[in-house]
């Protein structure tokens, strides 16, 4: 019987993903031989469902568990009935453990959508620690990319959002994978059907109240309309494109950082030495200067171009008594001629 090409995708960048590894750092890692066990996020939407069965499948003769667990962000009234639901699917389809673990979304000051990945990427993570997972695998599709950096280009965030997401990254000591990049909703969707598996539709995709869904809803079809089909495809390829720069950038912005930083300091009290970065132009100053105020404690979130410029600029000139207050109550000045500093801000 011949494999459906929906099934046959999903189950090939699962397998790709698993045997060519990123390690977060542009390059590529190598697999696992230990057999560690291997998480996959579920929602009980298509695309995570699709992907924990191609896992499944992947890893089916080998010594690797294939573990599927679900964030409960407790955003919706059901939220517990739902998370046992799907942790009740995940057995059924043959994952060798299933978990759950509910979270408190802080969307005070980085709204609900960016407040619940976090608290979902610190989920996963803690789980992965605790199962001694190697890789965490997710469910974002080519779809979710183009979204990305359309949302990337309407807010004016550069070159790091347009690259959109990353194929693999890590948190700590762990690593997260995206095994599904070159795969369309659709196709998990279809993916799911001809294996019978009956997803969930998360009424926040559809709702108006969040920038994504009015992209995904609104933005998206008028585009194809009048641009032609195959936008998504061309967003997603856009972001393949420029990521390699973007990394080899960034790569090269860490290593600069860790030689302009003076020994010893980290934290709030993290000191760049700035004549080591005056030579090395404008895209090396910004990125120091934002390696520099994530190290002094600003909100990735919250800390914008307005922000960055800002500091790059204290970073290049002397500017005596000037200060930059940042997000995360974080203040950047000059100490003496030659050292950035940073400091909490004062209240009041």
């Amino acid at each position: 019987m011949t494999l459906p090409p929906a099934v046959a995708a999903v189950r090939q960048g699962v397998r790709r993903a698993l045997t060519i590894r990123p390690d977060g750092q542009g390059g590529v890692g190598v697999p696992d031989a230990t057999g560690r066990p291997i998480l996959v996020a579920c929602s009980g939407g298509a695309d995570s469902l699709a992907l924990l069965s191609a896992a499944i499948f992947e890893l089916k003769r080998s010594p690797t568990k294939v573990i599927g667990v679900v964030v409960d962000h407790g955003l919706q009234e059901d939220s517990a009935e739902h998370t046992a639901r799907v942790v009740q699917q995940m057995a059924a389809m043959g994952a060798s453990e299933t978990a759950s673990i509910r979270v408190q979304v802080d969307a005070t000051a980085i709204g609900v959508e960016a407040g619940a990945r976090e608290a979902r990427y610190a989920a996963l993570a803690q789980l992965a620690t605790h199962f001694d997972a190697a890789e965490v695998l997710l469910g974002h599709t080519r779809d979710d990319q183009a979204e990305t950096v359309l949302l990337g280009l309407a807010r004016g965030s550069g070159g790091r959002s347009i690259a959109g997401m990353r194929r693999g990254f890590n948190r700590g000591d762990r690593t997260f994978l995206r095994p599904l990049l070159d795969v369309t909703r659709e196709q998990t969707e279809a993916a799911c059907r001809h294996e019978g598996l009956d997803f969930w539709v998360d009424p926040h995709n559809s709702d108006p109240r969040f920038l994504r869904s009015r992209v995904r809803h609104d933005v998206m079809p008028v585009l194809e309309q009048h641009l032609g089909p195959g936008v998504a495809a061309t967003l997603a390829r856009t972001a393949e494109q420029l990521r390699p720069d973007m990394e080899f950038l960034d790569d090269y912005a860490e290593r600069l950082f860790g030689e302009a930083r003076e020994p010893g300091t980290e934290g709030l009290g993290v000191r760049v030495t700035t004549s080591k970065v005056h030579p090395m132009g404008w895209a090396m100053q910004t990125r120091v200067a934002r390696l520099a105020a994530l190290e002094a404690g600003c909100p990735a979130d919250e800390l914008f171009a307005v922000h960055i410029n800002a500091v790059a600029d204290l970073l290049m000139f002397d500017a005596g008594q000037r200060q930059i207050q940042l997000p995360g109550h974080v203040t950047a000045y000059r100490d003496g001629p030659n050292t950035l500093a940073f400091r909490r801000t004062a209240s009041g």
